[in-house]
């Protein structure tokens, strides 16, 4: 038996962005494997922004209602097993290891056949439903990766349940150049006849979602941002009400930043959906939505330090939203961005809409990382006579070891535009909590 480095080491050696093979090789690399897929119910999420987050308050839930719940979600933060969770907890290295040399058993079988090589996501998506079928979990929570209509875990025939997160323009050139697109890609994941819960706070994304819906005559179940009001926020925790058109609903929820509480909603207007036929009880609705924990949105890691892994340019207008909230004074900035987002308006509102004293640009780690000289020139295009507040350092350890060195006593610093940069200041930091 391979080591675990071993196992981690080929993994992350497999395609990642290269052209997608199609569902049906999927289906055939999961058939092989025994179909582990269908031995659960699903609840399939996907969306743009807050989809992870979503994700995190269904399984906590479900988990608060004593239901074995698994928890499939991309990328991970330090390790490669926060991918496969099982009652809130990664699945054992051990598991893993097995896991994996199951899917490369079927995998070489397949490439002896002269079929393609599983892509890195049809790969890690095999292992998390082999793991999950080896512990029978009862439900499944899964998190599309880049789209909906030919992403790897569309290959679910007959879900619970699907969910569509808000929608904003992102990976265009792969998902396509306008929301209306964008949106027909993440309604791909509905299933004739299987209710969908939706963010409805974009209404051109809307409209396409409902005509699939429509289309497939799967009962709708949209989120309206008006029916949402947040009560109190701390800082730490969050209090708000939900008014679903039959009775108002008022939760609490452990995250400070205020867009948690639209993705909160979405949660909270898809487990009513299940709560009387999967028996849900509104102590476990309370109960889970309070005991959540999701690294790395507005996630406080130590005194007036924020990691945040806001990435493209609607999840940085609620990161910038979150850090009104947090402080009215200047604060400090350490930042990094993949090539494929839209780095020039990302930094052209950070510096319009923000109050940074101090810019540190960074380069995520691996190839698609953005050049921190390339980035910082962008910054420098929107900075007017402001050029010296903002500092290139490549290397991540140093960026943020400057960062906080540069922060005033009582200075916020706020970490953002990468989950992949949140995962590496997560090693950097020794995966601190909140306090």
């Amino acid at each position: 038996m391979k080591s675990y480095e071993e196992t981690v080491k080929e993994l992350l050696e497999l395609p990642k962005f290269t052209s997608k093979n199609t569902l049906d090789h999927t289906r055939e690399f999961l058939r092989r494997l025994g179909n582990p897929q269908n031995r659960f119910q699903i609840i399939h999420v996907a969306g743009s922004n807050g989809k992870g987050s979503v994700c995190a308050f269904l399984a906590s839930v479900l988990k608060a209602a004593g239901k074995k719940t698994g928890l499939f979600t991309s990328p991970h933060l330090v390790e490669i097993e926060e991918r496969f969770q099982i009652d809130g907890t990664p699945c054992r290295k051990q598991e893993f290891v097995q896991a994996s040399e199951q899917a490369e058993a079927a995998a070489s079988m397949m490439v002896q056949e002269g079929l393609p090589h599983p892509t890195f996501f049809e790969y890690v998506f095999a292992v998390g439903m082999v793991i999950f079928a080896e512990h029978e979990i009862e439900y499944a929570v899964l998190e599309t990766g880049m789209g909906g209509r030919l992403d790897a875990t569309n290959i679910v025939d007959h879900p619970l349940l699907t969910v569509i997160t808000s929608i904003s323009l992102e990976h265009t050139e792969i998902l396509g150049d306008t929301l209306e697109k964008i949106a027909a890609e993440k309604a791909g994941i509905l299933k004739p006849g299987v209710p969908v819960v939706y963010d409805a706070s974009v209404p051109k994304a809307v409209s396409v979602i409902e005509k699939r819906a429509d289309f497939l005559h799967c009962p709708r179940h949209p989120v309206r941002p008006e029916k949402i009001k947040i009560l109190l926020n701390t800082g730490k925790k969050i209090d708000f009400s939900y008014d679903s058109g039959y009775d108002v609903t008022e939760l609490s929820i452990p995250f400070g930043a205020p867009y948690q509480a639209g993705n909160a909603a979405v949660a909270l207007k898809a487990l009513e959906c299940l709560k009387e036929a999967e028996g849900i009880s509104e102590k476990a609705v309370r109960t889970g939505m309070a005991g959540v924990r999701w690294k790395g949105r507005m996630q406080k890691v130590q005194q007036d330090v924020y990691f945040d892994g806001a990435h493209n340019l609607s999840g940085i207008e609620r990161f910038l939203e979150a850090v009104r909230q947090i402080t009215k004074e200047s604060a400090v900035l350490l930042f990094s961005m993949v090539k494929e987002k839209d780095y020039m308006n990302t930094a052209r509102l950070l510096l319009t809409e923000g109050n940074w004293e101090k810019i540190v640009i960074t380069t995520v780690p691996g190839t698609r990382g953005t050049d921190c000289r390339t980035l910082g020139h962008a910054f420098r295009e929107f900075a007017g006579n402001s050029h010296g507040m903002i500092v290139e350092i490549e290397d991540r350890k140093q960026a943020f070891e400057y960062a906080l060195a540069v922060k005033k006593p009582g200075q916020k610093l706020f970490c953002a535009g990468s989950l992949y940069l949140i995962g590496e200041l997560e090693q950097i930091t020794g995966g601190m909590q909140n306090d």
